[in-house]
């Protein structure tokens, strides 16, 4: 029997933009295989739990096929520490489950709530890149159903080129069913974190250069609105995972308890233009103040260390209706410096706030379409307000460009095709992978399209 799908208006996490398409529900593997069978769509893509900021997985004209239903844990083996489950888990389940039992992520964005198979698929990465890379490093292997109907087994050593054209491959090369990860062993369930202010860009550099190895992870807040002698001004949140030893003395008998935090919802969609200038510039004085100049030896709770904005459930709803982009360049150190300077300014000088900031320092990483590169990466949420803002963009997409740089796929909106290949300089090895596993582009997505990865037709 066919699957059934019903038609939907459907958005990412950032509520923009808005894609009119066939939304599938399958709940069998079987469904998967006679869906390419059928060819009933002209094209397909997968999707996990929607947080993705952009249109990586939208589909107009085709059908999104969610694989949540696919969760299931399928073993663990205690002693190399390596967990095999179906794609459509969450990282909160893997969190919920095994790091009571001593095990923790190797890598985990700022999100608990995304998909194994997504987090693949964007080959994400964390505040420990620098020493750590991304998560396709701690992937093993994975099962992948491709076009033909065929399920693929893929490693570093068994079909490589395929292992790496899926990983950051945005769902491109076909379903991702299963998922082999190893975890982290840790002892205790929290973080020692140093937290230091820096006056402006040029010492937020250049403490991460002189400091951020001496951290597995470390991230900097940045206020996007400061100007002047201020600009790039930070608050550095380093740290690592406290071994039981370390704790304070109270802690000590349950080192592995999982954090309990009160969850609240945004019950409805904010009006439009909440988050402006005048907001974020007094919400950036206040966040940078109430941090000391330096704190070191905080003891924190993983929870409130890299999923703060997890406890504020639908928090997209905050910017309105119109939504937000997220906007994320990676640039190479050489010319990180000069780029973000001029970032900074442009956003600053046409008064384009972002709530959220972060830069990061990146270390080397694998991966045809990986984003990731030695360097910095500049993390801003930005409404979405219009033309105007949207042609700013596209004048940093073009510093970004000329300084080497790239823009993530995992969470763009609104990248123009022009700067994909310069972006990306081994897109015709991943091109020459994905004809061979899907040559009638059986799998696209909006974004796939608009960018240039698969044909606009």
């Amino acid at each position: 029997m066919s699957l059934r799908g019903r038609s939907v208006q459907l958005a990412s996490w950032g509520r923009f933009p808005v894609t009119p398409t066939e939304l599938l529900r399958p709940a069998r593997q079987d469904d998967l295989l006679s869906l390419l069978g059928e060819r009933r769509y002209a094209a397909l893509i997968g999707r996990g739990y929607g947080r993705s900021y952009g249109d990586a997985a939208l589909n107009a004209g085709g059908a999104v096929v969610e694989q949540t239903r696919f969760d299931r844990l399928l073993a663990f083996d205690e002693s190399a520490g390596v967990l095999v489950a179906e794609a459509g888990l969450r990282l909160k389940e893997i969190l919920e489950t095994f790091a009571p039992r001593g095990w923790f992520l190797p890598v985990t964005p700022g999100t608990k709530h995304v998909s194994l198979g997504g987090a693949l698929a964007c080959d994400i990465h964390g505040k420990n890149h620098h020493c750590d890379a991304s998560f396709s490093s701690y992937v093993e292997w994975f099962e992948l159903l491709t076009a033909d109907g065929r399920i693929r087994r893929c490693s570093k050593a068994e079909q490589p080129d395929l292992f790496w054209a899926t990983a950051g491959g945005m769902g491109l090369t076909g379903f991702i069913l299963t998922v082999a990860l190893k975890l982290r062993r840790i002892e205790t369930t929290y973080i020692g974190v140093d937290y230091a202010r820096t006056r402006d860009l040029d010492e937020t550099i250049e403490r991460c250069e002189a400091e951020d190895h001496r951290y597995r992870y470390a991230v900097c807040w940045i206020d996007c609105l400061a100007t002047g002698k201020r600009l790039g001004r930070s608050v550095l949140m380093r740290g690592d995972h406290l071994a039981a030893a370390e704790l304070p003395a109270q802690l000590r008998k349950h080192p592995l308890t999982l954090p309990r935090k009160r969850e609240v919802t945004v019950p409805f969609s904010f009006p439009n233009g909440v988050i402006n200038p005048l907001t974020v510039r007094a919400f950036n004085t206040a966040f940078y103040y109430q941090h000391p100049k330096a704190r070191s030896g905080a003891v924190v709770d993983f929870d409130s260390y890299f999923y703060p904005l997890d406890a504020v459930l639908e928090w997209n709803r905050v910017y309105g209706r119109r939504g937000f982009i997220q906007y994320q360049p990676a640039l190479p150190l050489e010319t990180s410096r000069a780029t973000l300077i001029k970032l900074l300014e442009r956003l600053s000088q046409a008064k384009i706030a972002s709530f959220l900031a972060v830069l990061k320092r990146f270390g080397p990483q694998e991966g045809l379409l990986s984003f990731p590169m030695p360097g910095y990466t500049l993390a801003l949420d930005i409404p979405m307000t219009g033309a105007r803002m949207l042609a700013v963009l596209d004048e940093l997409d073009e510093l970004v460009a000329q300084a080497g740089g790239r823009i993530y796929l995992g969470k763009d909106a609104r990248l123009k095709p022009r700067h994909l290949e310069a972006m990306y300089p081994r897109l015709p090895e991943w091109r020459r992978i994905k004809q061979a596993v899907d040559p009638e582009g059986i799998f696209s997505s909006d974004l796939s399209r608009r960018v240039g990865l698969t044909p606009a037709s």
